[in-house]
């Protein structure tokens, strides 16, 4: 009877032990899973991130302050470079011949006057030998129409001789220098003429300072006069022909301030101002075309024909701006990283500390927005203008310190 006892109370006891294993597995894994365990478990987000200046090389992190930029009061238009028409020729030949030398290439600075090409045509030995023909009878021509003067002045001519014999000196004067005017076109002087020197082909100069554009003409072509063979053109006077609508015209003034971003040159930026408004529309568009003047002091590389797109400052709102990328978006808030603080070590390598601020953006235009900052920030604060989005990949663990 007793071992029938014992018999029933140990599968009760192990069943117990079951019951009280799992019960305190249950508690352990509860209190692991606490919000206080996960928050000491998971490391907590830099607040600043350190970087030096050749880390941000590397990463490609340019740094500078926040401009005030005119956003909101400016008219924004499209357009295209352009040169006036005095910048700008089609080099051309007065006379026809082949083509025996060019002296250039595509791209290449010239200077007025510089030769560029030589044509050659056999027409121009014949132009030469009337030319000295002519010289050479005038001056039988010219004698005969001294004597015939000095006999009038003494009452032994007669008037009708003298008569004859100055228009005749007229005429051939008149032909000479008709002759002289034609050589002289064709960039050939009278005076080496005059010295014996015949020449079978004429050089092709330049009429402008420039850069010679395309060369339509190959060596040993034969070309008609008039037929242009290359075109030379003067960027230093380059501006932009902007097309402004009607709604916008009656706000656009000259003088006013440009600012322009070359759409295809990586958004390049340049300033300008407005110095001409055309008066008659563009074919059905509506659109008038206004002249700007650029400042391109900076001799940056501009050609005609680059498309731009331009804001036409017409009134003065400056608001504080950065460039587009230099703002980061994270959990539904944006954000840019400012420098707090600026340390030089050793070596010279200086060392950078951003830090996130919250902002709000508002106008967005040529690649900058507007931003405003939900915290007053530091007096001449810096930012990083590009490679924001390597400190937000920093911030949030997922980018390796270099």
């Amino acid at each position: 009877m007793q071992i029938r006892k014992y018999k029933y109370a140990i599968p009760v006891l192990i069943l117990s032990i079951g019951i009280l294993a799992a019960c305190s597995g249950s508690s352990a894994k509860k209190e692991s899973d606490s919000p206080q365990e996960a928050a000491n478990v998971k490391t907590a987000k830099p607040d600043n991130l350190i970087l030096t200046d050749a880390q941000m090389k590397n990463v490609g992190i340019e740094i500078g302050p926040i401009t005030q930029k005119n956003l909101d009061a400016a008219i924004k238009a499209n357009g295209q470079l352009a040169v006036p028409p005095q910048n700008k020729a089609d080099v051309s030949i007065l006379s026809g011949g082949v083509i025996g030398h060019i002296s250039v290439l595509e791209g290449q600075q010239v200077k007025r006057g510089q030769v560029l090409a030589t044509i050659s045509n056999q027409d121009l030995i014949k132009i030469q030998q009337d030319y000295l023909a002519a010289k050479s009878n005038f001056t039988y021509v010219q004698a005969e129409f001294s004597r015939q003067r000095q006999l009038q002045d003494a009452g032994a001519g007669t008037g009708k001789s003298f008569q004859s014999a100055q228009a005749t000196y007229n005429a051939e004067l008149s032909r000479i220098k008709a002759f002289e005017s034609q050589l002289r076109q064709l960039s050939i002087s009278p005076d080496r003429i005059n010295s014996g020197h015949i020449v079978s082909s004429f050089p092709v100069v330049s009429p402008i300072t420039g850069t010679v554009g395309k060369i339509s003409a190959n060596t040993g072509a034969f070309v008609q006069p008039g037929t242009s063979i290359m075109e030379v053109v003067d960027n230093s006077k380059i501006h932009c022909d902007l097309t402004v609508f009607e709604k916008d015209l009656m706000q656009v003034k000259l003088g006013q301030k440009v600012n322009f971003q070359l759409t295809n040159q990586g958004d390049m930026m340049i300033t300008g101002k407005i110095n001409g408004i055309n008066k008659s529309f563009e074919n059905e568009s509506k659109g008038v075309i206004v002249h700007a003047e650029i400042d391109n002091r900076q001799h940056k590389n501009l050609i005609p024909g680059m498309y731009v797109t331009a804001l036409i400052n017409i009134g003065n709102h400056m608001v504080p701006a950065v460039p587009v990328e230099a703002v980061v978006r994270s959990g539904g808030r944006q954000y840019i990283y400012i420098i707090t603080d600026e340390q030089t070590g050793p070596g010279k390598t200086t060392s950078y500390n951003f830090k996130k601020a919250e902002v709000a953006t508002g106008v967005m235009e040529l690649g900058y927005v507007e931003i405003k900052p939900m915290t007053d920030l530091p007096a001449n604060a810096k930012t990083a203008l590009k490679g924001a989005f390597y400190l937000e990949s920093k911030a949030e663990g997922g980018a390796d310190d270099d």
